[in-house]
């Protein structure tokens, strides 16, 4: 199998202005010509956005934590089938990862770093040039000789001063060997909103994401050798690639499998659609700003996003909160993550929400953020209890009332403490808790199974 070569876009901190590099240089690259596949490292779900807008393609992960690190290469040769050229955007540091106190391997498990080296990439350094002189030549020299496994091909230099700046800074990554692939000026313009939990949702933001877009790409062109950054991209994955009909076994009867979208659910993996697909679902994209539930709908998925931004208009859709009430009281299965939890209360800051659940729900003053290991706690839809499942949590909202049902999951904190969160009915697994199907594609494969059941058992007479 022939392997899209790639580069990684790493950085030595967060802040650095990795999403900018990563989204400019796919838009500018497309421009350019190339077909380009898109990838984060890590479980974000708002830089993808972004870049499926630069490469007019669906933005992808890499996160070896969530899918397990068996399932990186396939799911990277998938991603990129029918390109010639791959921008991996890192997360946090180059070498920062899951921290694990028991880890004395210098890659830390879900980093940058592992991504490049699986993928046998070479890393583009964007470096933060405020403050930086001559000394970067010592913080360059330590990131290329950290690890011997992973290889720096070149350095962006980003938000640079002046002329005089840039020539400082080029003959300090001289000195050390490493080539200047470009260098950006200070343009605080190109400020893209955030919120919260990062930047503002490419779907949220609406035209103004496809201009911060455009203006990354105009800035990338102008100031970044992209034959330089074409040449170097490389890759040494092997294998094959990951295929979804080969991970479920399809429903004959095509349940149709309803899915939240629009501003207030933004978050999702482009795997999910092709899983539930490949198990046989007629998957139908609805707002539930607006619209009601696709007719038929056997199954519902809720995904993450931000409805505490929308919750005025999401409780004024009361046709379709009434109908989710009524189809779950009637047994639809119900996959709620996140966003999807909040949206399945009674309340959320006061606003009506569907009251599937007898639980009510705030924004917090805190972000919970972090991987975990959890274990089903009782049977549902997509789970068996006892199953365990790696998830990452990411939220600042809270259950302010916990509800009389099963809690979904459990697991150990930090500090040791037992953890149970979310909300486990027959028919709803509902949690904090974001999870990959691509990791857990079984989960799926039982979810569009119940979803045949349901329309099946209630067919119109």
């Amino acid at each position: 199998m022939v392997t899209t070569p790639a580069v990684v876009i790493a950085a030595p901190a967060s802040g650095s202005g990795k999403t900018t590099v990563a989204t400019g240089l796919i838009g500018a690259l497309r421009r350019a010509g190339h077909r380009v596949a898109p990838f984060k490292v890590g479980p974000d779900y708002i830089d993808p956005g972004y870049h499926g807008l630069a490469a007019g393609r669906p933005g992808r992960n890499l996160d070896p934590v969530l899918v397990g690190a068996e399932r990186v290469v396939p799911l990277y040769l998938h991603g990129s089938a029918g390109c010639d050229l791959a921008v991996v955007e890192g997360v946090m540091g180059l070498f920062d990862g899951r921290i694990d106190e028991h880890n004395t391997d210098p890659i830390a498990e879900g980093s940058t770093a592992q991504i490049a080296a699986m993928l046998g990439a070479p890393v583009i350094l964007v470096v933060d040039a405020r403050g930086h002189s001559q000394s970067l030549a010592a913080l360059l020299h330590g990131f290329a000789t950290y690890d011997s496994g992973i290889r720096l091909g070149g350095v962006i230099l980003n938000r640079v001063g002046s002329e005089r700046h840039e020539q400082v800074l080029r003959a300090a990554c001289a000195r050390v060997g490493l080539p200047v692939l470009g260098a950006l000026p200070r343009m605080a313009e190109l400020a893209v909103p955030s919120r919260h939990l990062g930047l503002i949702p490419a779907v949220e933001h609406g035209s103004a994401a496809q201009s911060a877009v455009d203006a990354m790409t105009d800035l990338v062109a102008a100031h970044i050798d992209l034959a330089a950054v074409a040449a170097l991209a490389a890759s040494g994955a092997q294998g094959q690639a990951w295929d979804p009909a080969d991970e479920v076994t399809a429903e004959e009867s095509g349940p149709v499998v309803a899915i939240a979208g629009g501003p207030a659910f933004t978050f999702g993996y482009a795997e999910h659609r092709e899983l539930l697909s490949a198990a046989g679902a007629r998957v139908q994209v609805f707002d539930p700003l607006h619209d009601e539930l696709p007719s038929g709908t056997a199954g519902l998925v809720v995904p993450g996003g931000f409805p505490e931004e929308h919750a005025a208009d999401l409780a004024a859709n009361t046709g379709l909160l009434a109908s989710i009430a009524d189809l779950a009281a009637r047994g639809l299965p119900i996959h709620a993550e996140c966003a999807g939890l909040l949206y399945l209360t009674r309340t959320l800051d006061g606003h009506r929400m569907a009251g599937v659940l007898d639980a009510d729900a705030e924004f917090g003053p805190r972000l919970t953020l972090g991987y975990r290991d959890a274990v089903a706690l009782t049977d549902s839809p997509l789970w068996s209890a006892g199953e365990r499942v790696r998830g990452h949590e990411f939220h600042r909202t809270r259950l302010t009332t916990a509800g009389s049902a099963d809690p979904a999951w459990a697991w150990r904190s930090p500090s040791g403490e037992t953890v149970r969160e979310g909300a486990s009915l027959h028919n709803v697994h509902a949690s904090y808790l974001h999870t990959h199907p691509a990791g857990n594609p079984a989960a799926v494969g039982r979810f569009v199974s119940a979803a045949a059941d349901f329309a099946r058992t209630h067919a119109p007479a």
